[in-house]
């Protein structure tokens, strides 16, 4: 590993070097992969305290450094006790909390002292990380007074166990095949990749016929990425900590800076604003049902993972025999033209809709 940094670093960015660059970026994120995976065909188990299983509506993952408040927030947020200590590394397992808002369970996860270098290996890294990448949303915490270089740290240290922060996956199309060598497509001008350098970069992986389609100005990255095919994007909050330090004029410029919530665990100051831009990034859909003949239960929503809100979804989250007896459902809300209307398993739900289940 040092090796490939020590060449990658050695190397002058220009336009001859990139095809050599694509290739090292190639060896590294192989070499990472290793690092991550466990060796031995899945034998050996999780870490104590790291298989914490997956309760409630969405998961949250707090990530930051020893003593920046993490566990005050948390304890502070769920009225979990996790031993708050004025040392670094009291929290040394994951300690789960639940929170309840806008008739959601969210799971609160804290990930302890993801520090440098857990990404090769270091430290407990490997079993936390495996827990963060499970993740709905990450929030990482920073103290106020020296939030840069802690940012750039963890952000560094996710990016290596692939996990991508506020970002989509790249529009890339990549198809291995049996024969026909490398076929590059192109759909607008590309600054970083050409054929040359892709061909390194699938050698690299033993690649040799495929088909690649570049639909975005792509960079070997993000190349790299697709061919690893295990990267998972995440959502993710940088909440800055300990603000009753800080002066007025210092504040209104944090929150001018995007994805960022100001808060002060110590003293709860600025809760409501965080819960409320977790809820906007955890993109959760509340589906209120109601028995024939009765009145909508507007206490308990069935609540849906954004990406998956068709009936079917919801009849699969309630019990998956449901969907055997499915006739059809009545809909009431924003999703339907017509309250209420008939429609049919395919039909996507929209939040706060109400449901009425007909059986065959």
């Amino acid at each position: 590993l040092g090796s490939v940094l020590l060449q990658m670093a050695r190397t002058q960015k220009n336009k001859a070097t990139a095809h050599h660059l694509g290739l090292l970026k190639a060896r590294l994120a192989k070499l990472r992969r290793e690092l991550i995976t466990p060796k031995g065909g899945g034998g050996g188990g999780p870490g104590e305290g790291f298989d914490v299983a997956k309760t409630g509506d969405a998961r949250i993952g707090f990530v930051g450094f020893p003593s920046v408040g993490k566990s005050t927030l948390l304890s502070n947020l769920a009225g979990v006790y996790s031993e708050v200590a004025a040392y670094e590394f009291t929290t040394l397992t994951t300690v789960p909390g639940v929170i309840r808002y806008k008739g959601a369970k969210i799971q609160l996860l804290d990930l302890p002292g993801i520090i440098e270098g857990a990404k090769d290996g270091k430290g407990r890294g490997r079993q936390v990380i495996a827990v963060a990448r499970t993740c709905n949303l990450i929030l990482i915490v920073l103290d106020v007074l020296k939030p840069l270089g802690h940012k750039k740290i963890i952000e560094n240290e996710l990016e290596g166990f692939g996990i991508r922060l506020n970002s989509k996956p790249p529009n890339i199309g990549f198809k291995k095949k049996d024969k026909g060598g490398i076929n590059l497509t192109a759909t607008c001008p590309q600054s970083e990749l050409d054929t040359e350098t892709v061909k390194s970069i699938l050698a690299e992986y033993k690649i040799h016929n495929a088909d690649v389609t570049l639909r975005s100005d792509a960079t070997a990255d993000d190349l790299i990425d697709v061919v690893e095919g295990n990267r998972v994007y995440i959502p993710c909050i940088y909440v800055l900590n300990k603000i009753d330090q800080i002066s007025i004029e210092e504040l209104d410029i944090i929150y001018k800076v995007p994805h960022c919530v100001p808060i002060s665990a110590h003293h709860r100051w600025n809760f409501d604003d965080l819960l409320e831009k977790i809820w906007d990034y955890l993109k959760l859909v509340r589906i209120y049902t109601k028995p024939k003949g009765q009145l909508p239960d507007y206490t308990s929503p069935v609540v849906l993972p954004y990406c998956k809100t068709t009936v079917e979804d919801f009849c699969m989250k309630i019990h998956k025999n449901l969907i055997k007896d499915f006739k059809y459902a009545l809909v009431w809300g924003s999703s339907v033209k017509h309250n209420p209307q008939k429609v049919g398993k395919d039909h996507t739900l929209e939040d706060e809709d109400v449901i009425q289940i007909v059986k065959k």
